[in-house]
């Protein structure tokens, strides 16, 4: 017994050896890691910026002491410079002797691909293998006198053209204010003043001062403002005004640092008469570079934020071109590591006219009001306006928190893109009631329907409620139903028509539906709920009030049916797609039916006592309707304001210069209702015809 249990003491004694042997042995495996096993170890830290443990791996003393500090520093400038990433490694071979690894390295870069072969020694101690670095690790022409410099070679934007190739949106020229911190005399003195002079604070340029990127030598820009015109966005008006900006321009300049030089930015030709179309740009944000990560966008990108300039971002923004160079102490180029080319952006033509769209603007800038023209034959939208309006060019050059409160809280919305909304048409709209009573048989052209005097209902049903008409007339036809915008026969016409069809025609003129347009339109409606809930409200409809909201384009294309046989044109923006006059919604009306409200419309422009009489032309045929749409809180208010609408287009297809205009003011009941936008249609289409 004795002797077997010395026997298994001797087994537990081997086992444990053996236990412990294996142990002693992954120990050493894992304190012994080969050099190629460091390597790629080492490699991977890279691609994950952790600095930290690439320094823990490295012998100091054999890459000639360098310190932690120098080591983090030197590789994240390079690496990061560079923008990094997906590195990969291959082992080629290993010299035990010589203690050296032979790999093939490739990573992408800001410039694009870059791969070479090189060598990594390796010393040796009690402890184990740790890499000798040195900066050829890095690239293997790199010594630690050398420099990698990353360029940029900025992409142009394209530029955004109106139908004849005018620019709307390209490159201008600014004044770009800056320091230069290492001419900066007596500092405590000179920010104050600059930031006095520029209307900046002086913790916003103290934090521009203290970007890493700055040194003595550097020009830190503080703010750009607009050439010739060197402190305020708006121009100086008087003599004595123009004097003290330019005082304050020589101030600036006699403080030793300051200086004042050319830069290049976004230009607006057309300004306040196009922003809502075009649009702006703006520096990159944190945000942008986030969700735009692997786009190509840099921290000194710009980026469309609404109109033109943000829709076609893709085709104008271009591709930065880029250089990694490696430079020797005296900045002499050594050698070329990676090259991308520049890729400019497209430049994209738009069927806009230029002229149209300031006409337009100059007619309507202090109105709160929206316009859209368009060649009724073709579907080229010609001009899109919303006023008021705001200066895109002061976007470009940095608005401050007063000037973005002072047009963020305007009460007229200068902000606000009226030609992308829907509006309550009024009479504007009786045409297209027209059309329908016509294609239903509900309207009989020819008829005498009788005059019901200035108010009428159709049964005591609706109670204390009339619709109520400004004129008596006769015969109460189509055509002078149309002349006297007569509300009363439309409101019988929708009665006749009935809900069911009245809802289908419409439904069957794209009401509900997004316009086929590159700007998203705000979808027309006959109805807030679900259909037509009373007779009053179809009865209301029939004149363009009830509950009846139409985008003002989408006018423009039903308008458009009365010039093309009733084919309602597509609208189109880009002159580059080919227009050809496509129909949106074909046979939208008979021939016969577009025809007959055509020559009635012919009637409201040029009969004496049609109500777009205004807009009257000798030597063009024009056609139209106007509106005054009333809008109210409550059928009962008497408070209410109103909106004009004149629609008007050339009548004869034989033209040179086509157009079909809509027009639409807020606010004109005290202005003389739907006439006061013919008058200025009226001036519009004289320039128009004028410059054709």
């Amino acid at each position: 017994m004795r002797h077997r249990k010395m026997y298994i003491g001797i087994l537990g004694m081997i086992a444990l050896a053996v236990v412990l042997g294996m142990a002693v042995k992954i120990i050493r495996r894992e304190e012994g890691k080969m050099p190629e096993e460091l390597l790629v170890e080492y490699m991977n830290h890279i691609s994950r910026q952790e600095y930290e443990k690439m320094y823990a791996m490295i012998d100091p003393e054999a890459a000639g002491g360098i310190r932690r500090e120098d080591f983090i520093k030197r590789n994240a400038a390079i690496y990061e410079g560079m923008e990094m990433q997906k590195m990969k490694i291959r082992i080629i071979g290993c010299n035990e002797k010589e203690k050296t690894v032979s790999y093939q390295t490739s990573f992408e870069t800001i410039a694009g691909k870059v791969s070479f072969e090189n060598e990594a020694l390796f010393s040796k101690n009690r402890e184990g293998y740790r890499l000798v670095w040195e900066d050829s690790l890095i690239f293997p022409g790199l010594s630690a006198s050398d420099k990698v410099r990353v360029s940029t070679i900025p992409a142009e934007r394209g530029k955004i053209l109106d139908r004849k190739g005018r620019v709307l949106a390209g490159q201008g020229t600014a004044s770009s204010v800056g320091i230069i911190p290492g001419k900066l005399k007596n500092r405590e003195k000179a920010i104050p003043e600059v930031a006095r002079l520029l209307g900046m604070t002086e913790e916003a340029i103290e934090k521009k001062l203290s970007a890493q990127w700055v040194k003595e030598d550097s020009f830190v820009p503080l703010k750009t403002l607009p050439k010739g015109d060197p402190l305020e966005r708006e121009a100086a008006a008087s003599g004595e005004e123009a004097m003290e900006e330019k005082e304050r321009q020589e101030e600036l300049l006699e403080i030793s640092g300051v200086m004042i030089t050319d830069v290049e930015v976004r230009n607006y030709a057309l300004g306040e008469a196009a922003a809502h179309l075009i649009g702006y740009v703006q520096n990159v944000t944190a945000e942008d570079l986030k969700e735009h990560d692997g786009e190509g966008y840099t921290a000194n990108s710009v980026i469309g934020r609404s109109g033109m300039e943000g829709l076609l971002e893709k085709k104008l923004k271009g591709k930065d071109g880029h250089r990694i160079v490696i430079v020797d102490e005296e900045g002499g180029e050594k050698e070329e590591v990676a090259v991308s080319m520049v890729e400019n952006g497209q430049d994209v033509q738009l069927t806009i006219d230029a002229d149209l769209q300031n006409s337009l603007y100059e007619q309507f800038k202090e109105e709160k009001s929206s316009s859209v023209a368009m060649d009724p034959y073709t579907g080229e939208v010609l001009a899109l306006v919303s006023t008021p309006s705001y200066d895109n060019n002061a976007f470009i050059l940095g608005l401050s928190d007063a000037q973005w409160t002072k047009l963020s809280e305007d009460e007229d919305k200068p902000m606000y893109n009226r030609f992308r909304q829907v509006w309550c048409p009024g009479s504007s709209f009786k045409p297209i009631t027209a059309a329908i009573g016509l294609e239903e048989g509900a309207i009989d052209p020819t008829r005498d329907y009788g005059n019901e005097g200035l108010r009428w209902q159709k049964d005591a049903s609706w109670g204390a409620y009339f619709v109520s008409t400004l004129h008596i007339y006769a015969p109460v036809n189509l055509e002078n139903a149309l002349i006297y915008s007569d509300n009363i026969y439309f409101a019988k016409a929708a009665l006749r028509i009935g809900a069911g069809q009245w809802e289908k025609a419409l439904r069957g003129l794209g009401f509900g539906e997004e316009i086929p347009f590159p700007i998203k339109m705000a979808p027309s409606q006959y109805t807030n709920g679900d259909g037509m809930e009373t007779e009053i409200q179809l009865a209301d409809s029939g004149y363009g009030q009830g509950e009846i909201l139409m985008n003002p384009l989408h006018l423009a294309c039903i308008y458009s049916a009365f010039c093309n046989e009733g084919n309602m044109i597509r609208p189109w923006l880009f002159s580059e797609e080919g227009v050809s006059g496509e129909s949106w919604i074909a046979d939208a009306f008979s021939p016969a039916t577009a025809d007959r409200v055509m020559e009635a419309m012919k009637k409201v422009v040029n009969h004496p006592d049609g109500t777009g009489y205004g807009a009257r032309r000798t030597d063009v045929v024009l056609a139209g309707k106007t509106g005054t749409a009333e809008i109210k809180a409550a059928k009962e208010d008497k408070t209410g304001t109103e909106l004009g609408w004149f629609a008007v287009c050339t009548a004869e297809k034989n033209m040179d210069c086509p157009i079909l205009l809509i027009s639409m003011t807020e606010d004109v009941k005290e202005k003389g209702g739907s006439g006061y936008v013919v008058k200025k249609d009226a001036q519009v289409l004289d320039q128009w015809f004028a410059g054709h």
